[in-house]
């Protein structure tokens, strides 16, 4: 059976491309564009795994994060932060919270983003 990937991640294109690569790779995948769907999905649907953005409306990804790892439902669920935020206290906070590993977007290409699931859910 596939694994099951969430992509919450505000900007379409982005997103968009996201849902293929994985598609590709086999996974099944559900989507959200703000936050507080994405927390609201996470609890219906229970994915494998979780990429989440920090710069969202209606809910950042901190606090869904906080939510997700605060709930026994969601709590061990691998969550992989993709975002714009380089900052190295952006990068402890999610780490903190809970979070698998934080990819900055400028630094990766899908493939990466790909690779460091594989290697999450493996884990």
């Amino acid at each position: 059976m596939a694994k099951k990937i969430l992509v919450v991640e505000d900007e379409a294109t982005l997103q968009k491309a996201l849902i293929e690569v994985l598609e590709q790779a086999e996974y099944e995948v559900a989507s959200a564009l703000d936050g507080e769907r994405g927390w609201e999905l996470a609890v219906e649907e229970k994915p494998d795994l979780i990429l989440l953005d920090i710069i969202l409306p209606k809910m950042d990804g901190f606090e869904v994060l906080r939510n997700l790892k605060g709930n026994p439902e969601t709590a061990k669920i691998p969550i992989i932060i993709l975002t714009n935020l380089s900052d190295l206290n952006d990068i402890q906070k999610a780490l903190d919270l809970g979070a698998n590993t934080y990819l900055v977007k400028a630094d990766f290409h899908l493939e990466d983003v790909l690779r460091k699931i594989e290697q999450t859910l493996t884990n």
